[in-house]
């Protein structure tokens, strides 16, 4: 196996060329069939297979050689459920494990995506995805809608280009769970209450990235018909560039992302700055191209900031936490196990001293006048004896006694 130098510090080569010698040594990982749903499926020309494995916890990336390709009967196809079977190791190059993959059987389509096709069929032919009933985008609205989390980061991002991009537009937020049981009907009221309160000009609908069921609400039909009735148009931002939506379809225009929502949202203030830039003299655009250098210097100091930033800092102690925490319930198992087996050990020692374990075995307790017969000399001729055997006890009288083998009459 690899081993790194003995030295303080390690190259980015040679940390990951340890960890791809040490999931290569592992024969579980070297012959391992993986479920799960696939997405984001690629087949470049060069004929190799790129795509990726998810359930509703995780994601694993997967590569198929075109030599192994070759040899399926049919490719894979987005959202299909699947079971993989390779070896997992690591991309050195990008610093990533990944499944390598020499089979693949199917093994169903997954049940989101059978709902997600059967909604997208029905609303289909009912017409809601013509482009014809699609209203037009405003070229520089006064007044645009927010519908979205107003905690999480698409919101930011949306404000933050709005401000950059026109800034001279009002902002109405109409906040909503994008994600979770209640996140279709709370969307649906957000876009009915900006249509009857705020009348915007144009109504952004979005939420970050995310698997297939993290966007699920962006799927339900109680979205989709909110959308298509509302009077404003409505632009959807859901997820990344790849992530397609039943709301994606019914609404008046879909961005990749949030960020490109609010893009087709607003016109670029710097491309209506242009415009007045050429109406003007010399020294006024000279003036302009000082303050765009500003604003460069301004956005570079902002970036490094964002690099030294504490978060990473925040990020790596929160990971040494949660390891610690896992490190305490290993060792409180552990204890927990071996305080069981001290236990069981004490249970079968009182069981081989219980006193009814050994009447069972043929031993009789005999007694009498309430003490306890341990020797000859305890009892008399015609004493009562009381003899308790394992399933109860009976009287008896001595009629003689024995002692080192001779009689004892007494």
């Amino acid at each position: 196996m690899f081993s790194p130098p003995e030295k303080s510090s390690f190259s980015v080569f040679e940390v990951n060329a340890y960890l791809r010698e040490l999931l290569e040594s592992d024969t579980t990982l070297q012959d391992i069939w993986i479920r799960g749903e696939v997405s984001n499926l690629s087949l470049p020309k060069s004929g190799h297979l790129y795509f990726t494995l998810k359930d509703a916890q995780a994601a694993l990336k997967c590569v198929m050689w075109r030599s192994q390709v070759s040899r399926l009967s049919s490719l894979p196809q987005e959202g299909t459920a699947v079971e993989v079977h390779g070896s997992i190791s690591v991309y050195e190059a990008g610093g990533q494990y990944q499944l390598y993959a020499d089979q693949i059987r199917p093994a169903g389509e997954g049940q989101l995506y059978q709902e997600f096709l059967r909604l997208k069929n029905k609303l289909e032919a009912e017409g809601l995805f013509a482009e014809e009933r699609k209203q037009p985008i405003p070229v520089a609205p006064a007044v645009i809608g927010i519908v979205t989390s107003p905690t999480g980061a698409a919101l930011r991002d949306m404000l933050n280009t709005l401000r950059r991009r026109y800034p001279l537009t009002s902002v109405v937020l109409a906040p909503a769970s994008v994600q979770g049981d209640s996140a279709p009907a709370e969307v649906a009221a957000a876009i009915l209450r900006l249509n009857e309160y705020a009348h915007p000009d144009v109504i952004l609908v979005g939420r970050g990235g995310g698997s297939i069921e993290d966007l699920w609400a962006f799927n339900s039909e109680l979205v989709a018909r909110a959308i298509a009735a509302s009077a404003a148009p409505v632009i959807s931002g859901v997820g990344h560039e790849t992530d397609f939506t039943i709301a994606d379809f019914v609404a008046d225009l879909r961005a990749p992302t949030p960020t490109a929502a609010a893009e087709l949202a607003s016109p670029d203030q710097m491309e209506l700055r242009g415009i007045l830039l050429e109406r003007r003299d010399a020294l006024t655009r000279a003036t302009q191209e000082m303050l765009a250098e500003q604003q460069q210097t301004l956005q570079q100091t902002y970036y490094r900031f964002e690099r030294v930033s504490p978060q990473h800092k925040l990020t790596s102690a929160r990971q040494q936490v949660d390891e610690l925490i896992r490190r305490g319930e290993r060792a409180a198992a552990q204890q927990f196990r071996l305080v069981r087996a001290q236990l069981s050990g004490q249970v079968q020692q009182l069981t081989a001293l219980n006193p009814a374990g050994v009447l069972k075995r043929g031993y009789a307790v005999v007694s009498t006048r309430g003490k306890l017969v341990t020797s000859t000399a305890d009892v008399s001729p015609n004493a009562p004896l009381r003899i308790q055997v394992s399933d109860g006890e009976f009287r008896a009288e001595v009629k003689h006694a024995e002692y080192d083998g001779e009689e004892n009459d007494r």
